[in-house]
């Protein structure tokens, strides 16, 4: 396995607690330790100065969550901060406000991922953020009454949406003479915005001068779905809608490795073998629908690519349907591994994946030749939707968007679940941070995702029957300890897939709380759009590879 050192880089350096208790000094006020992170309780105008002095002094310039969640006595902020060289090395920053006055200071000016989260925030729970550059709601309509995650949220009330006019949001700063600009809008319903996204853009001639992309089309409360289902048996279904065309594998995983982490249970070596074939599978799925997609967008070739890309995917498709029973909502994993063993007969099973595999490099090649060598293909990416690593770090980007830009950071080799660390593959980087990269990052991801599943086939196959325990022992009702508080995450097929949940001894948690890469992804497109053209808009958005259902969720 990689070990991610390879292009030069130096170790991280370890932060201690206590290191990190003299960096903050006078401004904790508390200790307030999660499970997977010291937790560090300060005033909320101190939140500027002691998250710059964790990301200039300490390392840690990945912002990778913020969890808002209303207490009886007292709103809070949880800021999850980790480290792009090492996430194992994690802290959380908690914010509480009073009732009566919930306003704390903004991170925007420390990172740019703040701005959508601070806005969700907001929108949900109702915290006001002083100094945040664009306080506006994000999923809701601007004139929605109340924050649905606040506890005094009325939701039998009956709500009045108005539909107000779009103005030009730079026309005054950009009308002269020689220049003449106009607000275009693209979506939300239009193939090329891969889900029912508006993103409001104003041109000047045919040059992108600002784009603001308009979620909350698909926002379906699943936040607050997990919290009233139980950890053991009710949660499970809901992950595979977030990304619900690729990901549902990765997206159980999510939970059930931050569940797992909460409740202190085990998973057999045997079931995290299978949930790691199942996951790259997964993955395999995805990048080849991103992959189609993304030539459909780019070159317009449907009868060839696009086709040929739904081609694979199905032969995927169908070993999934073997393994769980389902093609899309597989509802496969269970808390302490999977829900059954592998399809009988067995044998037929490990051929069907292993022609798969064996037919993959030919198919690879295929979509090299009439893609990513095409001139027309190579004049249209390269070079455009440029987004460089700091920048990318800025706003939490993760998976292919981050490792097209050159940012080695994987978390199934640098912060290892499942089986990962016993088998033999390498992290995909590609240092050309533009639209050309990321596709190229996607295609070799594919081959390194065939060889774990080749590694799994071949452990499976040898694994002893009277070994092949699918699933712990799991109690039928779990009750973690009040209080208890936890961040986990999966390295999912668009990116860092992360799960806050804090128990409030219950069956149900307190909070649960979904860090979608997809709107860390997402919330970058100005930077790679605005100076460009339209056409490289469109390139940028289908580069990022996003699923509205996995933004708003």
């Amino acid at each position: 396995m990689s070990t991610g050192l390879e292009r030069g880089q130096q170790p991280p350096v370890e932060v201690s607690a206590d290191d990190l208790t003299t960096l903050i000094g006078d401004r904790a006020l508390a200790r307030d330790d999660h499970l997977n992170a010291p937790g560090f309780v300060i005033r909320p105008d101190d939140v500027q100065s002691v998250l710059s002095d964790l990301r200039d002094e300490a390392g840690f310039d990945h912002l990778a969550n913020l969890t808002a969640q209303e207490y009886a006595d007292r709103y809070e902020s949880i800021y999850h901060l980790r480290k792009y060289a090492d996430p194992t090395q994690e802290v959380s920053v908690v914010v509480p406000t009073t009732t009566d006055n919930p306003v704390s200071q903004t991170a925007e000016p420390v990172f740019r991922t703040a701005d959508w989260h601070e806005r969700e925030a907001f929108d949900l729970v109702g915290i006001d953020y002083e100094g945040h550059p664009d306080p506006r709601r994000i999923l809701l309509p601007e004139t929605w009454q109340g924050h649905p995650l606040s506890r005094g949220y009325d939701q039998e009330k009956p709500q009045l949406v108005t539909l107000s006019e779009h103005a030009n949001p730079v026309q005054p700063d950009h009308h002269d003479d020689e220049s003449d600009t106009m607000f275009l809008n693209i979506g939300p319903h239009h193939p090329a915005t891969h889900g029912v996204l508006h993103i409001e853009t104003v041109l000047d001639g045919e040059t992108v001068v600002d784009v603001d992309p308009d979620i909350g089309y698909l926002h379906r409360c699943e936040e607050q779905m997990c919290q009233n289902g139980t950890y053991r048996h009710q949660i499970m279904p809901y992950p595979d809608r977030w990304d619900y065309v690729s990901a549902g594998l990765l997206n159980e995983w999510a939970y059930a490795r931050t569940a797992e982490d909460l409740a202190d249970i085990e998973v057999p070596d045997y079931a995290q073998v299978i949930r790691t074939m199942g996951a790259e599978l997964c993955r395999i799925a995805s990048h080849m629908l991103a992959l189609a997609t993304f030539a459909l967008d780019v070159y317009g070739d449907f009868t060839a690519i696009f086709q040929y890309g739904m081609r694979d995917r199905e032969v995927v498709q169908d070993i999934l349907e073997d393994l769980t029973g389902q093609r899309l909502m597989f509802n496969y994993f269970r808390l302490g591994g999977v829900a059954w063993d592998l399809p009988e007969p067995r044998e037929e099973f490990f051929e069907k994946t292993r022609d798969f595999l064996d037919g993959l490099p030919a198919k690879v090649d295929e979509y090299n030749d009439l893609l990513t060598g095409n001139e027309i293909f190579q004049i249209r990416c390269h070079d455009t939707g440029i987004l460089e690593p700091e920048v990318a770090k800025q706003y939490g980007c993760t998976g292919p968007v981050a490792r097209g830009s050159g940012i080695d950071y994987d978390l199934r080799r640098d912060d290892p679940y499942g089986y990962y660390e016993n088998l033999e593959w390498d992290v995909v980087t590609e240092d050309g941070c533009d639209n050309y990269s990321r596709v190229l990052v996607r295609m070799q991801e594919v081959e390194e995702s065939a060889k774990i599943i080749e590694q799994c086939v071949d452990l499976l196959e040898d694994w002893p029957e009277d070994e092949r325990t699918v699933q712990s022992n799991v109690p039928r009702t779990l009750k973690p300890d009040a209080d208890t508080e936890i961040y986990r995450a999966v390295e999912a097929a668009k990116g860092e897939l992360g799960i806050y949940m804090r128990s409030d001894g219950t069956d149900k948690p307190g909070r649960f709380k979904i860090r979608s890469p997809c709107f860390h992804n997402l919330s970058a497109l100005p930077e790679l759009s605005e100076g460009e053209y339209i056409p490289d808009l469109i390139a940028s958005l289908g580069s990022l590879d996003i699923v509205l259902g996995e933004v708003d969720r």
